[in-house]
């Protein structure tokens, strides 16, 4: 079977660790060269190393905080100085902070969550979009979490940014088709570095809220994103996947 993104170019933000990791792999072993963006540098670039050694594939690591739009654009511009175009953008990165209640939210930790969960992907996907349109065409991602429809007591200003992003997502399609295609994956729970800190009677429970009787696993992502990356979803836009097990 032959590699189905051979002679793309993915950029993938929070890319390093957890989700974005394991999509980096899959779309460098689907034969995508592949940017490699998170906050910190090195664990971008020992990413960007398995990716050289296991698939053979291109690998650019950029340090980038996406809620920085200064950083947004070095990280474009870094993405198209290096290769030249840019097929594939998978908004990943994401942040949630903890707080005692909701009256001692900070406008500084308000703006931190919105800035990297929905500020940021708005404009890479407005600087990436318009390129992706005016050579042609391209995917955009953004992974979204449960929170958006499902928003708990103490994650609102996160569950509020990433219904943002899903709203963003269908202006986004209207904004760039035909020629680029913009969906979400709307994650459920998932056992990654975050997971780590669950006490095992929350992971049960999460577990229990799911058709499949269990969270997610880093690779259960991969046929998603590859599907939305892709041409195998040409005939899909604005759209929301639910990946999360059947989660209610």
């Amino acid at each position: 079977m032959g590699k189905p993104l051979s002679g793309k170019v993915s950029v993938v933000t929070g890319g390093s660790r957890g989700l974005g990791r394991e999509m980096v792999l899959a779309l460098a072993e689907a034969g995508s060269d592949v940017v490699i963006a998170s906050r910190k540098l090195a664990a971008c670039e020992e990413t960007a190393t398995d990716v050289r050694a296991k698939t053979g594939q291109r690998a650019l690591p950029v340090a980038c905080n996406v809620g920085e739009w200064a950083q947004c654009e070095q990280l474009v511009e870094a993405a198209y100085g290096e290769f030249g175009k840019v097929d594939v953008l998978i908004n990943n990165a994401g942040m949630s902070l903890l707080y005692p209640s909701l009256d001692q939210v900070s406008e500084a930790m308000f703006d931190k969550v919105i800035a990297t969960n929905l500020k940021g992907p708005f404009r890479l996907s407005a600087l990436i979009g318009a390129r992706m349109a005016a050579s042609g065409g391209g995917s955009i991602v953004n992974i979204s979490s449960i929170e958006a429809a499902h928003p708990e007591p103490l994650a609102v200003p996160y569950a509020a940014a990433k219904a943002g992003l899903e709203a963003l997502t269908v202006g986004l399609a209207h904004t760039y088709g035909p020629g680029v295609r913009v969906n979400t994956i709307r994650c459920g729970p998932f056992d990654t570095d975050i997971a780590k800190a669950w006490p095992e009677q929350m992971r049960a429970e999460l577990a229990r809220h799911t058709a499949l009787g269990r969270i997610g696993v880093p690779a259960d992502i991969v046929g998603a994103a590859l599907f939305l990356a892709s041409d195998a979803s040409a005939f899909c836009t604005g759209a929301t996947l639910a990946l999360d097990g059947g989660f209610r």
